[in-house]
């Protein structure tokens, strides 16, 4: 059952927003966020109505406010597998949900220039600029749109060389807070907002998809949660250093001979892989990169404030088999 309740991100929390403002209910600003205000604001609508007062947004307060309309899951819901992993990495790694996650956009606090998409393709490692490049060979005039003026100085800074690259992307954002200057700012979360971008973060996502599918097969996890885990992992880190794979599997022995009580199979292993995979990472990080991976393996968790759960935001369930 979809519900949008506190930490819930994205188009249709932007709804509730926008209907609890034409109510008078709400007088914050309609970001898609439901933080502490949107929370208020349901509250005094449930209990205008007789609600249960609970501040969450389920079937009955859906129904009140949108004359007896289902709740909608989210679109990502209705995605591929590769897809959904990749809009949860990418909501991990921006703190946005779909769709702003694919327009994911930040500065130069890295050295790396400028990062952009789901999963912070840069202009430093050049990771970026093929992106950028199909785009603009594949829909010419679609980009033009989106830069307008600008269309002609994105043209020549792609056939410039990776270090000018990075001075053109420096000269377009504060040198202190690292965010870009508009239009630019604008601009390019307008070409991160559209399918043919998206769909071309996703092409440059699949061979990364396909490694954490290998590495499922390899730890005997089959699940839609375990190829979600996998990838977040792939992503993050680049994968799983041959020593912890050994310290994994040693895990599964002993938790295949004294098992784990009510907890299933499947989660008892992403557990494990969550753990020792987070345990190996800098030691500055360990503590945030296991609670990421933990709330991918549970299905659900807080990360940085915002509330995730694998099946009702993204379509990840437990089940077995990738489609």
């Amino acid at each position: 059952m979809t519900v949008y309740l506190l930490g819930s991100r994205g188009p249709e929390v932007l709804k509730i927003q926008q209907q609890l403002s034409e109510l008078q209910f709400y007088s914050g600003p309609p970001d898609g966020v439901f933080g502490g205000g949107t929370d208020s604001a349901v509250r005094a609508f449930q209990l205008s109505q007789q609600l249960q007062v609970d501040g969450k947004v389920g079937p009955g307060t859906w129904g009140a406010l949108f004359n007896g309309a289902d709740v909608p899951a989210p679109t990502v819901t209705k995605e591929s597998l590769d897809r959904q992993c990749l809009a949860l990495t990418g909501g991990l790694e921006t703190d946005h949900p779909p769709p702003d996650c694919f327009a994911g956009l930040s500065g130069d606090f890295d050295d790396q220039g400028m990062s952009f998409g789901a999963l912070q393709w840069n202009i430093g490692q050049g990771s970026l600029q093929p992106l950028l490049m199909q785009m603009n060979q594949n829909h010419p005039d679609i980009v033009g749109q989106v830069f307008g003026p600008n269309y002609a100085t994105f043209v020549a800074m792609l056939g410039e060389t990776q270090e000018e690259q990075l001075v053109w992307a420096r000269s377009i954002q504060d040198p202190i807070r690292h965010v870009l200057f508009e239009p630019w700012q604008g601009q390019f979360k307008t070409l991160g907002r559209l399918r043919e971008f998206q769909d071309i973060e996703a092409e440059s996502a699949a061979g990364i998809f396909r490694q954490a599918l290998a590495l499922c097969n390899e730890f005997g996890v089959n699940s839609q949660r375990a190829a979600a885990l996998l990838f977040d992992i792939k992503v993050q880190t680049g994968g799983i250093k041959s020593w912890v794979k050994s310290q994994i599997l040693s895990d599964f022995q002993q938790l295949d001979q004294s098992g784990d009580g009510d907890v299933p199979l499947e989660v008892a292993r992403l557990r494990i892989i969550a753990t020792r995979s987070a345990a190996s990472a800098n030691p500055h990080w360990v503590a945030d990169v296991q609670n990421r991976k933990l709330t991918i393996a549970n299905g659900e968790g807080t990360v940085h404030g915002n509330y995730y759960h694998l099946e009702s935001q993204y379509g990840i369930s437990l089940n077995s088999g990738f489609r």
